[in-house]
Parts: structure tokens; sequence; C-alpha cells
């Protein structure tokens, strides 16, 4: 029977660009130390939410691993969430300071504002018709590939 387990991302330690095969680091909550995960992700993110099945497993050097076979992935709902998700480089023209700017305006409704509102980020120092429009197309082409669920091979 396989394991369930819910955390963010919190950092990228290897990625491999031809197959997916990821190893992340992710905090879960309830649980002091973060937790290496290990498996194929599709463009996984710092602040991603992760909802996770897989079995644990026990490496002889790196230690306890969490093998995802199966993975749905969900956008961050805390400010500190959102912050790291739109700092890690998903969405260029936003970097880490940018995507500070950009939360510390809008908090917990940053994402519905990109979304819906993108206007709006004329708002933020920093951020002319340029930058917005290159967000604009940016979110455009990275939801016409909606990743929500996935299984994986490991």
């Amino acid at each position: 029977m396989l394991a369930e387990l819910q955390g963010q991302i919190e950092r990228i330690t290897y990625i491999n660009e031809e197959n997916g095969f990821t190893i992340a680091r992710v905090k879960v909550y309830g649980q002091r130390n973060l937790v290496t995960v290990v498996g194929n992700l599709m463009a996984p993110s710092p602040g991603e939410i992760l909802k996770m099945k897989g079995e644990w497993a026990n490496h002889p050097k790196f230690g306890e691993q969490f093998k995802v076979v199966h993975y749905k992935s969900a956008v961050p709902a805390s400010v500190y969430g959102i912050q790291k998700y739109l700092g890690s480089g998903l969405i260029k023209g936003i970097g880490p300071v940018m995507a500070k700017r950009i939360v510390k305006k809008f908090e917990k409704q940053t994402l519905d504002v990109i979304e819906n509102e993108i206007e709006k980020l004329a708002e933020v120092e920093g951020i002319g018709k340029k930058r917005t429009s290159m967000i604009n197309d940016q979110r455009v082409s990275s939801s016409q590939h909606d990743r929500r669920e996935h299984g994986t091979n490991i």
C-alpha cells in the first residue's frame, strides 16, 4: 500500500531535464526536518505544494527518502509560499526581489491578481507595461500546459 505525503517544495537539489527525475527537499507539516523526495516530477518549483503517494525508502548513502509514484500539484496558499513560488524563476520577469514586492502589495490575492487582473501589477514599483506584458505572455503559455496531476515512473 502506498503512503501519502503532502508538503511544500523548499528547494530543488537535482533535476534531470531529459526525464524529469528530481530530488527535492520538502517541508512537511508536522515534521521538524525537511523530507527528501525523489521521483519524476514535471517542472517542479520551490513554493509548489505537492500531494504525493509513494514509498519510503532508506538510501544507503543519503538516508530516508520518499519515492514518489503519483502526485498532484497545487499552488501555494500562504504569503510565504506564494513569494517562494513566484521567486523561483517560474515566471520570466519575476525573480525573488520582484516576487517580494508583488506579494507585499497583494498578499494572498497575488496569484488571483496575476491570473485575472494582471494590469494591477503596474501598481508595484519596478513593473511597467513591458514587464507586465512579459509576465502575461508567460502566464498564458503556462496555462496551456496545466500540470495538475501526474503519475511517475520510478
